[in-house]
């Protein structure tokens, strides 16, 4: 853990969890691959497991400084309140730019992940019968996640907890997309849209001096869900980080494997020539959810034509390769300045 930080350390670490907390909303990107990339994964495993009995001690018995200094609190604060501000800003510039230009958005991030199996494998040479079928049982798994179908929309307050826990799978296991698991378990669109944007709409209304959202009975369900949904995430962070640094020490070669396979499977998610396929009843008419919103049934693969478009999908392949590599060289920069 670094004990001192520049201010320009600082402004980089809050950009890395711009970064990150934008990388964990969009389907079929890990917030995992930004931070292994970047250069802070282990640090960033390593301060979550310091979370433990030891650090709610000093918490408890009101050695506060002790606490931060303990859990690496500089560094976790900054990074999460990069990914804070992320939530209410990047992501929802993320949303405009796939709404408007789907396909040049997917082939930035197919560029990156393409990026990322590049460097995380380049300096891998480990490679024996095990890591070989770690990285086979990894692209199957993620390949195989890519082709499953949503499931329909549940608030049950019990499945938000566990959509929680897995959502933030992505930011402790890199190429593993806790949104597009989201997805598949049909709570994406409620809990990273609709809860997020009632929390905003609350905050705005609240600094007016409008406090009628306690009369609003979906305000407060939405509300409800984003609050035991947070708290899931919280513990699955933890859990998570404790486990992944023991498997880190004990099978490092695997588990660095299994995640190239899983980034490798990833392609498959962010492949950026798809077209959303809607449920539709027989007669042929989109069915709703409880919420109006249509359900999405799969995503319909395709090649694309040789065109102006296409070109232009492919250069910004290239932009994606190259903001990984540009991370990779400041990453490597950054830990031969504090080595």
């Amino acid at each position: 853990m670094h004990s001192t930080r520049t201010l320009k350390d600082k402004i980089f670490l809050i950009l890395k969890g711009l970064g990150m907390g934008a990388a964990n909303k969009v389907p079929g990107v890990s917030g995992g691959v930004v931070a292994f990339v970047a250069g802070f994964y282990e640090e960033f495993i390593h301060s979550l497991k310091r979370v433990n009995t030891t650090a709610f001690k000093l918490l408890l018995n009101g050695r506060f400084k002790s606490f931060f200094y303990y859990i690496n609190g500089r560094f976790l604060t900054l990074l999460f309140f990069g990914m804070l501000v992320s939530y209410f800003s990047v992501s929802k510039i993320l949303d405009y730019f796939i709404k408007h230009y789907e396909l040049y958005v997917w082939s930035v991030f197919f560029g990156m992940i393409i990026g990322s199996i590049y460097y995380i494998s380049k300096d891998f040479k480990d490679w024996k019968t095990t890591t070989y079928l770690a990285l086979l049982v990894g692209a199957v798994i993620g390949i195989s996640i890519s082709f499953l179908d949503p499931a329909t929309q549940n608030d049950n307050l019990w499945l938000v907890f566990l959509c929680g826990i897995i959502s933030v799978s992505g930011m402790t296991l890199p190429g593993f997309s806790g949104s597009f698991i989201l997805i598949l378990l049909g709570n994406y669109v409620l809990l990273l849209v609709d809860s997020v944007n009632a929390l905003y709409d609350t905050f705005y209304e609240v600094l007016g001096g409008n406090f009628s959202f306690i009369e609003n009975i979906e305000r407060i369900r939405m509300l409800k869900v984003l609050a035991v949904f947070t708290l899931g995430s919280s513990v699955g962070l933890v859990t998570f980080s404790h486990l992944l640094s023991y498997i880190l020490k004990h099978y490092k070669s695997v588990t660095t494997a299994s995640i190239i396979g899983f980034i490798i499977g990833s392609l498959g998610v962010v492949w950026p020539w798809k077209e959303t396929i809607f449920k539709i009843d027989y007669s042929g008419t989109y069915i709703l959810d409880s919420r109006g919103k249509y359900i999405i049934e799969n995503y319909r693969r395709y090649l694309p034509e040789i065109n102006t478009e296409t070109y232009t999908a492919f250069f910004y392949i290239l932009i994606g390769i190259i903001i990984v590599l540009a991370l990779e060289w400041y990453g490597r920069k950054t830990r031969k300045t504090h080595a």
